[in-house]
């Protein structure tokens, strides 16, 4: 007990730190008319900006995709509050706001691409390596980040990818209804199910993952985060999975969940690895 005290106590040192640090600004992603609109006026996508100090800047960069079931997005615990963390790392945290589907995937689709292409077209700019840029993604916002690790082409697709209790299959019975029907409509085409199943559209070119699940999630099968680390060890794509016995969905950094000091610890220690 002790012991985790400690760890959690320097957890949140870390995060305190790196909050004096950062430099922090806003874009609208799109100039102009974005593509694919869907409808609502008011749903711009933008990213968030959070650099490091210059001095402990590693030139490593991650999007953050919140989830929220392709319905909502839950900006702040699965969004903005991870930017201290990765900060104090020397790591950029870029949070999207993407624009929610309605029926149509490409449009949270060409917000996250054009995130990614934002982030490497002012990696100068913003001290970042643009063969060094991640992608983290919750719940709908990690199958969202799975869609780019997967499909996207090669200047929006990232170097890594973090994904959390993940949404991954579209196949009905087996996927998060919620997020299917929201992301593709509820009378989908089985073809677009099959080619948003991104456990289906691994490839030897899918960037290297970590993949974090709760054993009790009731929300979002962690059958999904299982099958795609599979996928991604069958095709010789460098993975780790991680399993906590308990927390259910959604925790992000939320301080109810009891294993955060080891989670960030684990998070920190595999991208350290490479």
């Amino acid at each position: 007990m002790k012991v985790r005290k400690l760890i959690l106590s320097c957890a949140m040192l870390f995060v305190c730190c790196a909050m004096n640090a950062q430099k922090t600004f806003e874009y609208n992603l799109w100039n102009g008319t974005a593509p694919n609109s869907n409808g609502l006026a008011n749903d711009t996508a933008k990213v968030k900006v959070f650099l490091p100090d210059a001095k402990k800047a590693t030139g490593r960069a991650v999007l953050i995709m919140p989830g929220g079931g392709y319905e909502y997005l839950s900006m702040e615990p699965e969004g903005t509050d991870w930017a201290p963390f990765f900060n104090h790392m020397g790591v950029a945290a870029i949070v999207l706001k993407y624009r929610l589907p309605k029926g149509n995937p490409d449009i949270p689709v060409s917000d996250a691409e054009e995130a990614m292409k934002l982030i490497r077209k002012n990696a100068v700019q913003w001290h970042i390596n643009p063969n060094d840029v991640g992608v983290v993604g919750f719940s709908a916002g990690g199958h969202l980040a799975s869609v780019i690790a997967t499909k996207a082409s090669v200047a929006a697709r990232p170097n890594f990818q973090i994904l959390f209790y993940p949404v991954i299959t579209m196949i009905p019975g087996y996927t998060h209804q919620g997020s299917h029907d929201n992301f593709l409509g509820s009378s989908a085409r089985k073809k677009d199910e099959r080619d948003y199943s991104t456990d289906m559209q691994v490839s030897r070119n899918t960037p290297r993952g970590l993949v974090i699940l709760s054993d009790d999630d009731g929300t979002v099968a962690p059958a999904n985060g299982v099958n795609y680390y599979n996928e991604l060890y069958r095709h010789d794509v460098p993975a780790s999975l991680f399993v906590f016995p308990d927390g259910g969905h959604g925790w992000g950094m939320r301080p109810r969940f009891k294993y955060q000091p080891e989670m960030l610890l684990l998070i920190k220690s595999w991208l350290s690895s490479f």
